[in-house]
C-alpha cells in the first residue's frame, strides 16, 4: 500500500540579500523560535536542513515558522539552482521527511556566537523597559523582517542603546544597516523616544 503523501507547496522568493533565497511553505515547518545553522554539524536537530547542506553551494540555512532561507556560496547563481532546492524541499516533506526533531533541548541548539541565554530566542527581559522593547520587536519589527527572509532578536539594552541580533537573510545583507537605522531605530524613537536613542547590531 502506497504511503499517503503530505500535501505541500513550496515557492521561492528573492530577498534583499542577493546571496539568500527564501523558500516559503504553505504549512508550518518550525513551531519553535527561528533557528540559524552555520554548518551541517549545527543542523543535526533538523534532518531537512542537514540534507540541504549536502548541496555543495549551500553555506547557511535559516529555519523559520513557514519558510527556509538559504545562503549560498558565490559559486552558482540562484537562477540555476533555485528550482532544484524548491523541488528537494517539497519532495522531502511530501514524502514524510522530518523537518525538525521533537523534544529538542537548549543543549541541542547551535550557539551561533550568541550568549547561551540568547540562543535562538529573545533574551529574557529583566525589567519593564526590556519587556516593552521585546513587545515592539515582536509586533512591529519581526513580521517585516520575516518578509525579507530573516529574524531579529533582542540582545541587550543599556543607557538608551538597544542591541539586536539579525539572523537569516538579514545577517550580512547590504541593506541591513539601512534597515536598522531607518526602520527599526525610527520605530523605537517614535514609540520609546525617552528610552531608546539608537539601535545597534551585535
Amino acid at each position: 500500500m502506497a504511503t499517503k503523501r503530505i500535501p505541500i507547496s513550496i515557492y521561492a522568493e528573492i530577498t534583499p540579500n542577493p546571496s539568500v533565497m527564501k523558500f516559503v511553505s504553505n504549512i508550518e515547518l518550525n513551531p519553535n523560535d527561528s533557528l540559524e545553522f552555520k554548518n551541517i554539524e549545527d543542523a543535526q536537530v533538523s534532518p531537512l536542513c542537514t540534507k540541504l547542506f549536502t548541496l555543495p553551494f549551500v553555506k547557511e540555512v535559516f529555519l523559520a515558522k513557514n519558510f527556509i532561507a538559504i545562503t549560498k556560496f558565490n559559486i552558482v547563481e540562484w537562477d540555476t539552482v533555485a528550482m532544484e532546492v524548491r523541488v528537494m524541499i517539497q519532495e522531502y516533506i511530501a514524502d514524510g521527511g522530518i523537518v525538525l526533531k521533537e523534544n529538542i533541548t537548549p543543549d541541542d541548539l547551535p550557539q551561533n556566537n550568541i550568549e547561551p541565554e540568547e540562543t535562538a530566542i529573545d533574551k529574557i527581559p529583566e525589567n519593564e523597559i526590556e519587556e516593552r522593547i521585546i513587545a515592539i520587536l515582536n509586533e512591529y519589527v519581526k513580521p517585516s523582517v520575516a518578509q525579507d527572509g530573516g529574524d531579529i532578536i533582542f540582545s541587550d539594552y543599556e543607557d538608551g542603546v538597544l542591541k539586536v541580533k539579525l539572523l537569516g537573510a538579514c545577517n550580512g545583507c547590504p541593506s541591513a544597516s539601512v534597515t536598522l537605522k531607518q526602520g527599526v531605530q525610527n520605530i523605537f524613537q517614535q514609540m520609546m523616544p525617552n528610552e531608546v536613542h539608537t539601535v545597534e547590531e551585535v
